[in-house]
């Protein structure tokens, strides 16, 4: 899944940030940590001398992948001219199996989507592989996917765990890309290789309106009798600005070789913070469904609707404090139409 890989990439660049990276054979070429932030600074005059020189067109930089791929991802697109005149390849896969287009549609570059549609990027992979469509998905951006479908994007893809591109929809609350994904065919019933399908992600992360899309009306109120069956919520949250900014500036440091260690202590004890924070999250909230309002009306079956009502609990409540606490209860609502 995108989030697994983003959590990846991120120990990955860490790892590249803070070991010393041995220069290239020929002293006039970079190393892959200058030469990713040299093109996501977006400096064609010296990625252009670099190509001259002979610097592999599909060279692969610290994190991201080739220059094409950062490129994409930046939405850059007369430096993703400059490496395709250099005989760089559209399909080219970085060290997880992801192309320039999956890059581009994870960050919504929907230009750079078509400048690469339009050179005969690949747009389905083979079976069990993520796709861009995927991606754009689970990431959110409407305009890139309903490109991709026009294109002839396979709408029913699975991932390498057999997940569909309609439970990325599911788990992320893309109610739009739901009802957009089945109207050009996406199948609801695809299961991963959990067993699990589209509905179950969508009530399982608080998606009821898009669980009722899914599944049948009896299914349905069947599931908002017991929406706790489903399991605890996966949220997806983006790494926070302060580190991303410090692993950015560790780059730029490396790059220009001034690289100290009081910048990569911080950077150590920022991570070891949000690791600190996200168990101390996981352990002390939950959100747990507490009550269910169901309502029908007699002989028009079908026609039910429920409201399913959340608890914020603490860690407390699971584990009652002391006599006499009063912990706080704050609740959302999870209308269903």
């Amino acid at each position: 899944m995108p989030v697994v890989r983003a959590q990846a990439w991120l120990v990955a660049a860490a790892a590249a940030a803070l070991l010393a990276i041995a220069p290239g054979a020929r002293a006039n070429l970079p190393d892959p940590v200058r030469f990713g932030v040299t093109v996501e600074a977006g400096n064609q005059q010296s990625v252009q001398g670099w190509l001259d020189a002979g610097l592999d067109p599909d060279y692969l930089a610290d994190r991201i992948g080739t220059g094409l791929m950062i490129a994409a991802w930046e939405g850059n697109l007369p430096m993703m001219a400059l490496f395709a005149s250099y005989g760089a390849r559209i399909n080219a896969v970085n060290r997880s199996g992801e192309t320039a287009l999956m890059h581009a549609a994870w960050r919504g570059q929907v230009e750079a989507v078509k400048w690469l549609l339009e050179r005969r990027a690949k747009i389905n992979g083979d079976a069990l592989e993520w796709s861009a469509l995927h991606y754009a998905v689970f990431a959110g951006h409407e305009n890139v996917a309903r490109l991709l479908i026009e294109r002839g994007a396979n709408v029913n893809a699975r991932s390498t765990n057999g997940s569909s591109i309609l439970m990325m929809a599911a788990r992320e609350g893309r109610d739009e890309l739901a009802k957009t994904l089945l109207a050009a065919g996406a199948d609801p019933r695809v299961t991963n290789d959990r067993g699990e399908d589209a509905f179950v992600w969508a009530m399982r992360n608080g998606h009821p309106n898009i669980a009722k899309m899914l599944g049948s009306p009896e299914r349905f109120a069947a599931a908002a009798r017991s929406p706790e069956s489903f399991g605890p919520q996966v949220r997806s949250n983006p790494v926070p600005s302060r580190l991303d900014d410090l692993l950015r500036e560790m780059r730029r440091a490396e790059a220009e070789g001034r690289m100290t260690q009081e910048l990569q202590l911080a950077y150590l004890l920022a991570v070891r913070e949000l690791r600190q924070v996200a168990i101390g999250a996981r352990e002390a909230r939950q959100q747990v469904p507490y009550t269910v309002e169901i309502t029908a009306r007699r002989g028009q079956p079908g026609q039910e609707s429920a409201v399913i009502y959340y608890e914020t609990r603490t860690h407390t409540e699971f584990y009652p404090a002391a006599p006499g606490a009063n912990p706080s209860l704050p609740t959302r609502r999870a209308p269903t139409p």
